[in-house]
């Protein structure tokens, strides 16, 4: 059904965007809508700030399939049906997905409006959408998670970012279920485990990707210190208005990736 509303275009990079970051959807050209709902077997999104539709044409010279917002397990979604879109972006012929989100920085080194670039991931969700019959029958269900954040992509996004100007950290990224912020004390577990930055998506996505030989960029925006973290209390507030503070360099950041490696 979603091929045949894409009259013709054959993405090959996928993009899902997160919370505050769904303005880059609007600079893809000659696009075509297809709402979250209008999917069989697709859930809708419910999470503010996500339009919940997908968008497919050109950015940065490649045609893309951008989801402009996704599902989140603290919606009430299971693993699997967090990750369908991605498996069903697999089967429309994406080889590379870039998956972004609003994160809170544990490292104490970062700056709220810093971009991380993710070198890896504790999934802390209690979730991983390979469970059951139903994935080994898309892909065989054991699979190495080793450079799941794809070191050559890291390397181009890293690159573009000293060559523009735009702050750009690494670190280690750790997805919680959510959907209320951490406490102060269990910040200090996560970094006292080596992670750098919180939030409450992508891991499953980037399982179910890696899962079906997608390789992954994975670029989260800092948009507040962890909760304790300098005396930070995180809020929906804080979050979109970073994201709006720092929308052009993420546009222009994930544009030229595509470009580089479309």
């Amino acid at each position: 059904m979603l091929e045949a509303r894409l009259d013709g275009r054959n993405p090959t990079i996928g993009i899902v965007l997160g919370s505050g970051l769904g303005s880059l959807a609007e600079h893809v050209e000659n696009a075509c809508y297809v709402p979250f709902g209008e999917i069989p077997h697709m859930k809708r999104s419910t999470a503010t700030s996500h339009v919940g539709r997908f968008v497919c044409g050109e950015l940065g010279g490649t045609c893309v399939m951008v989801m402009q917002g996704r599902l989140h397990g603290y919606e009430g979604n299971t693993a699997q049906e967090v990750a369908f879109p991605i498996w069903l972006m697999h089967k429309l012929g994406i080889e590379t997905l870039i998956t972004t989100n609003a994160a809170g920085a544990i490292n104490e080194s970062f700056a709220v409006g810093d971009f991380c670039i993710m070198t890896d991931h504790i999934n802390f969700t209690g979730q991983n959408p390979i469970v059951g019959t139903e994935p080994d029958e898309i892909a065989f269900r054991f699979f190495s998670m080793k450079d799941a954040y794809d070191p050559d992509l890291r390397s181009v996004a890293l690159s573009i970012a000293e060559r523009e100007g735009i702050r750009v950290q690494e670190g280690v990224y750790l997805g919680l279920l959510g959907p209320s912020f951490e406490t102060p004390a269990e910040i200090k577990m996560f970094r006292s485990w080596g992670a750098d930055t919180v939030a409450m998506s992508v891991v499953e996505e980037v399982i179910a990707a890696r899962h079906v030989g997608i390789r992954v960029l994975g670029m989260s925006l800092c948009s507040n210190m962890a909760c304790g973290i300098e005396g930070a209390s995180p809020s929906d507030i804080e979050v979109f208005e970073v994201a709006r503070q720092r929308e052009y360099d993420f546009c222009r950041l994930i544009t030229l990736i595509i470009r580089e490696i479309g």
